[in-house]
């Protein structure tokens, strides 16, 4: 597993509701992450928000193709072209 991986929370702030959701926007489109919760209060008049990314992403697949991904004795496998 790569290191970004690892870490899935994240911190914002910003003085106003409008500016703090600019910023979650623009995180998700930078990463190309999506946001599986996020938790929004307001501390000494800043609006902060503790939200957990989606570390990775899962694709299914159904196993038919030849260059699809394959469970066998509970390893996965994947072949890249």
């Amino acid at each position: 597993m790569s290191d970004e991986n690892k870490h899935n929370l994240l911190y914002f702030d910003s003085d106003s509701m409008r500016g703090l959701y600019e910023i979650l926007v623009e995180w998700q489109q930078i990463n190309r992450k999506r946001l599986l919760s996020t938790n929004i209060q307001q501390d000494k008049g800043r609006f902060c928000c503790i939200a957990l990314s989606n570390p990775t992403e899962v694709i299914l697949c159904d196993g038919s193709g030849g260059s699809e991904a394959r469970v066998y004795d509970g390893h996965l496998f994947v072949q890249s072209f």
